[in-house]
């Protein structure tokens, strides 16, 4: 629900076309709220130890669940080591919010069927993640035969309607990081759901107009994508422009300015297959700003803004609440949250870093204004 009414202001530009239903008046400050159900987060990188401790009240206090990802030093490769974790988290949270952690499984050639029907059971695990080997932050222990040997476990994910989450990029050092996404596309995914036609995949993080036609083509309520702050606001130029932006390197790494548009234009069109998915990945500031930059960008603080900017220079305001917090749910065959959030359309700035015990994260828009600020009950 979108609110606004003007107050007696100085006069000003016309700033804009009716958005969302909310009306911009000549001559009048506007004050608009937006009234939205809960997000919830599809793709999330809490790590662990201190640095879980730091960054997961900034999710928490934001979203109502969020899809844990598995990619820790060693991987949650089994279901024992996701309940761990997953308490883990719920500790640290020293029963402050509501917030629930959606575990997955990190899938590798010796993945069994037995351990997929664990983690269904278990009833804190909900999704398998592939990361083909080499393609990401501790992804070096992942798939390397998906056809062949990984074939029992994704048999049994089907039979207990266990989406696969899929980091869709190719590994090939001779393919050009820019193209990994298309390659992956064209010789894994496409024979993938080919050949497991009743799988359900979710292609995390898109980045390319060519994924934005590959999700598209496929039937609503099989195939569906995530989609982050940052591939909807920046393009590759944000990685070079007053110098090297290493806080802005991430992976898959940042596209053409058409590939942006297309992502938006998908977006705020309220296509059923794309969800919110942050993929906030924190990491020291140290480890980001070194000769060997770790891939990651850290935009929990921010992304409710950052999603109600893109949608609201769209026009689309009206759509952004089935994007943060209807379609995924829907996806994954969960309850909707009834739980509301509040975006106000405040300036507020971004803290240039956040510290903590060991160091400090720098996070995605540090030191910017961003105009809608998310408040919370």
């Amino acid at each position: 629900m979108i609110k606004s009414f003007a107050l007696p202001s100085k006069p000003s530009r016309l700033l804009g076309p009716n958005i969302g239903g909310s009306r911009r008046v000549k001559g009048y400050g506007v004050k608009m709220e937006l009234s939205i159900a809960q997000p919830d987060d599809w793709h999330l990188h809490l790590r662990d130890g201190e640095l879980l401790q730091a960054v997961v009240s900034h999710s928490a206090k934001q979203f109502g669940r969020a899809i844990i990802m598995p990619n820790l030093k060693p991987p949650i490769t089994t279901t024992a080591a996701a309940v761990s974790y997953h308490n883990s988290i719920l500790k640290t949270l020293q029963d402050n919010t509501d917030f629930t952690p959606l575990m997955t499984l990190y899938l590798t050639d010796k993945t069994t069927p037995h351990e997929i029907k664990l983690a269904r059971e278990s009833g804190v695990v909900f999704a398998v993640k592939l990361y083909p080997a080499g393609a990401t932050t501790n992804s070096q222990d992942g798939v390397t035969d998906l056809f062949g040997k990984c074939v029992p476990a994704i048999e049994e994910m089907i039979n207990q309607n266990m989406p696969l989450l899929v980091h869709g990029e190719v590994t090939d050092p001779k393919i050009d990081i820019f193209d990994r996404e298309r390659v992956f596309i064209e010789t894994v995914l496409k024979p993938l759901i080919q050949k497991f036609p009743k799988l359900k995949v979710v292609m995390e993080h898109v980045t390319t107009m060519d994924a934005i036609k590959f999700v598209e083509s496929c039937d609503e309520g099989s195939v569906a994508a995530t989609v982050t702050p940052q591939h909807l606001l920046l393009n590759r130029n944000s990685l070079f422009q007053g110098g090297l932006q290493p806080h802005n390197y991430c992976l898959p790494v940042l596209k053409r300015e058409t590939h942006r548009q297309a992502i938006v234009a998908a977006v705020t069109s309220g296509n059923k297959r794309f969800f919110l998915g942050t993929d906030s990945a924190p990491h020291e500031r140290r480890s980001k700003e070194s000769p060997c930059g770790c891939a990651g960008v850290f935009n929990a603080p921010v992304a409710l803004s950052i999603y109600a900017k893109v949608f609201e220079e769209a026009g689309a305001l009206d759509k952004l609440e089935a994007f943060t917090s209807f379609n995924g749910p829907d996806f994954y065959g969960l309850p909707r949250n009834t739980k509301k959030v509040m975006l106000k359309k405040s300036t507020w700035k971004v803290p240039e870093t956040y510290t903590y015990a060991s160091g400090s994260i720098v996070p995605m828009s540090a030191g910017e204004s961003l105009e809608w600020l998310p408040v919370f009950s």
